[in-house]
């Protein structure tokens, strides 16, 4: 079987092996344009990005400047951040330029948000003006605002035209999107007053007028909603397509599934990066920008396990006397800690959902509370009888089970009060609430054992 062949086999799954990269990196170095070329033709543009990605620096900067001009510029789109930043270094002005005119607006944006300053506006100038003009447009709203993921390509027709004009005007306009679902009416002011799905319009008669066959009921997205509720309304109506409209609720452009499926887990990596305390980091970030965000979320671990420390050092006399309890009580502060990163995980995703509202607030409460108990009883049977076996003592078996059920209920409660207190001073919860949720947890559970151990064993 030839190698083409091979290649050709892999478009429905595939799988990269060392030896095919070895064998694309050969190709690269005998500057084997016509295998490149066909290679990358072959393949998905998502499989093309895999393929860059897995090269080595120098070999990429190769290939770039070998195929530049007959790569499909979808394939910019599928990588990832770090390496098409670092890959528009390397392209000339006029390279990008001919990229962007080939993408729809909303991919084009995506592309030259990430340039800087300098090439962007650079970029903007050498543009057609109707291709500036989008673009710079869709760059004047926020960052995280549905106008930044909208596409402007979008077929929109009046209310009073027949099927049959519908159809014509679809064969014979060259500036429409590739694919499309949807067609949208509007009325004489451009604002949308439904949607036809475009199978629709293939299966109903040509005299048949648009506003006879369209669905009046419409989800319509605000241009400046943040991106990350487009998601929610995409999954609470089950959405394939919307239209986005400006604050005259005049149609400007739409919304697909795809780029809400990119939001999505672009949202989902952010709020584990930041429930790690790192923020936007990427992986091409130097050493001291990695650090300087790093720096105040370990600076905040430090004091708040100092506090911890405080709180072990006021029963200093009691540890000193009862050695064991030195070794046993960071069961206790970590079985706490982890139920309640437990607790605060659900909680942080109900209110991104908006799940958690006032409405149900006080049954989650009361569920959480319940949790705790339950949680903490069982675990302070088991850890009990461990620790009877162990020591042979009963009064210490007896302490770190109570201690066991306070903990667990104080994780429980905080693990969903702190995230929703902090939301309502405005103050992401992903970003901070592990930190406290852990400190609290630390300081109950050191408090319970030791304070519980100083009554066990000195009274």
């Amino acid at each position: 079987m030839s190698l083409i062949k091979q290649i050709t086999d892999k478009k429905i799954n595939f799988e990269f092996n060392k030896e095919f990269i070895n064998v694309f990196n050969k190709k690269i170095n005998d500057n084997d344009t016509l295998f490149l070329d066909k290679t990358l033709k072959e393949l998905h543009p998502a499989d093309c990005a895999d393929i860059i990605e897995n090269l080595s620096p120098t070999n990429r900067t190769k290939l770039i400047e070998l195929v530049v001009f007959n790569l499909d510029p979808e394939i910019f789109i599928e990588l990832n951040e770090s390496i098409q930043t670092e890959i528009f270094i390397l392209l000339s002005t006029e390279s990008i330029v001919n990229i962007l005119k080939r993408l729809e607006s909303d991919n084009a944006l995506k592309i030259i948000e990430n340039l800087d300053e300098k090439k962007k506006n650079t970029v903007l100038d050498k543009l057609p003006p109707k291709d500036r003009f989008l673009l710079e447009e869709g760059l004047s709203y926020p960052e995280d605002s549905a106008a930044r993921i909208m596409q402007r390509e979008f077929i929109a027709t009046p209310s009073n035209w027949s099927v049959g004009q519908t159809i014509d005007y679809l064969r014979d306009n060259k500036d429409l999107p590739e694919e499309f679902l949807e067609i949208f009416i509007v009325d004489n002011n451009f604002k949308p007053i439904g949607t036809v799905p475009s199978s629709k319009v293939l299966r109903a008669p040509r005299e048949s007028k648009m506003n006879s066959i369209m669905n009046e009921a419409q989800v319509l997205i605000p241009v400046n909603i943040d991106k990350e509720e487009v998601g929610r309304l995409f999954e609470n109506y089950n959405l394939v397509s919307a239209g986005v409209v400006d604050k005259n609720n005049k149609l400007v452009g739409m919304i697909t599934g795809d780029d809400v499926f990119t939001v999505l887990k672009e949202e989902a990596e952010e709020d584990v990066l930041r429930l790690a305390g790192v923020g936007d980091e990427v992986i091409t970030d130097s050493i001291l920008q990695k650090t300087k965000r790093r720096f105040n979320w370990l600076l905040l671990n430090l004091f708040t396990a100092l506090l911890a420390t405080w709180v072990i050092s006021l029963f200093g006399a009691t540890i000193e006397q009862m050695v064991a309890l030195a070794f046993l009580m960071p069961i206790v502060a970590s079985m706490g800690g982890n139920a309640g990163m437990q607790t605060l995980a659900v909680t942080i995703r109900a209110l991104a959902t908006k799940e958690l509202s006032s409405g149900n607030f006080g049954k989650i409460v009361s569920k959480e509370f319940s949790i705790g108990i339950l949680n903490g009883i069982i675990f302070a049977i088991i850890s009990g009888v461990i620790i009877q076996v162990w020591f042979n003592e009963i009064n210490l078996s007896i302490l770190i089970a109570s201690s066991m059920v306070l903990n667990m209920i104080a994780a429980g409660l905080f693990g969903i009060l702190v995230p929703v207190t902090l939301k309502k001073f405005n103050i992401d919860p992903a970003i901070a609430s592990s930190v406290f949720v852990t400190t609290i947890t630390d300081i109950i559970g050191f408090l319970s054992f030791l304070g519980l151990g100083a009554y066990f064993f000195y009274n």
